[in-house]
């Protein structure tokens, strides 16, 4: 859990960014790649591919010994600054002076055969950060930069939800429609996080970012005396799916066609036996939503429902599961 306490001038002081981050895309997107969430799974598979033949799976094994899927990576690579655009925020990375490489870089422990080059970015050795340099940019460039109008476009609705909340009802209604991993109890907003942290704002305020690649639960950065940030992610309502691209590789979702895009997620998603609330926060939605279209699934023949004490539980059928794999 991860509690966020506000005071009054936090409230004052805390903005919605209009836009995504390049530099959160570009992490969060790693993760995706690596161990991707249901949603992403047809991406993930073109990014693999994409990546295997321009020849660049060394630059993101790089990246994601810098960067990993679980635990801590290092603040540096997401400067709170919000650069307005990639390469200046690769400027920004690359730019980081040595005693802060030291401290952040010098936590990880190192994947396999990144152990050296990660001490040398550690270091702050040119030859290194160079390194990185390039594999930043091949990487986004292949699997990231593709798709930069339809994330940012899907970000830009639902940002404008919330400032039309702010605007009509305060930053206590935006702080209350963050998702289902989030619960604002004033003056704590409470965070579904896999540690326990305690984030005390004392009057720097909150800089709200929208991410798309980022899913479950909102992130925020590891040190605490660095300027609050916390990115949470975009509803998924209307869904992104990725359609034919220039090299034809991936043909429309006709899982979503038949179900709708809300519906066919879920169904994704089930992929193990979770309750309504557990397919709550994996959607971004809220429970209510989810029950509507379970019991639309279920009535189907798709899925199968029962209670476990306090929780529904649902569960993909045979048909279900045919249906997701395509047969």
């Amino acid at each position: 859990m991860l509690r966020i306490h506000f005071t009054a001038a936090d409230l004052v002081r805390t903005r919605v960014v209009t836009r995504v981050d390049p530099m959160w895309e570009l992490v969060l997107s790693i993760h995706q790649v690596v161990s991707p969430e249901p949603y992403f799974g047809s991406w993930s598979r073109l990014a693999r591919k994409r990546l295997a033949q321009a020849g660049l799976v060394r630059d993101a094994k790089l990246l994601v010994a810098l960067a990993p899927i679980r635990g801590y990576f290092p603040d540096l690579l997401t400067p709170a600054d919000q650069p307005t655009d990639f390469e200046a925020g690769v400027e920004t990375v690359l730019s980081t002076g040595k005693q802060r490489l030291r401290a952040e870089v010098g936590q990880l422990s190192g994947g396999r055969g990144a152990g050296r080059w990660l001490d040398d970015v550690a270091a702050g050795r040119p030859a290194a950060l160079n390194r990185l340099g390039v594999a930043m940019r091949r990487y986004n460039q292949a699997v990231v930069a593709p798709h930069t109008d339809q994330t940012s476009a899907v970000a830009g609705r639902w940002v404008s939800g919330l400032a039309h909340q702010a605007l009509a009802h305060g930053v206590g209604a935006v702080l209350s429609s963050l998702g289902p991993a989030t619960r604002w109890r004033a003056p704590v907003l409470e965070v579904d996080y896999p540690v326990t942290r305690e984030l005390h704002l004392d009057g720097r305020g909150l800089s709200l970012v929208p991410t798309f690649f980022g899913v479950v639960h909102p992130i925020t950065l590891a040190d605490p005396q660095l300027q609050p940030v916390l990115v949470y992610p975009v509803s998924r309502e209307p869904f992104w799916h990725p359609g034919p691209g220039a090299d034809g590789e991936i043909q429309a979702d006709a899982l979503s066609e038949l179900l709708g895009e809300t519906r066919a997620t879920v169904l994704r998603l089930i992929d193990t036996e979770l309750s309504t609330t557990a397919l709550a926060v994996r959607a971004n939605t809220s429970p209510s939503s989810v029950s509507r279209h379970t019991a639309v699934l279920r009535r189907g023949g798709l899925i199968t429902t029962r209670r476990r004490g306090t929780s529904v539980i649902h569960a993909r059928t045979t048909l279900g599961t045919a249906l997701v794999q395509g047969h």
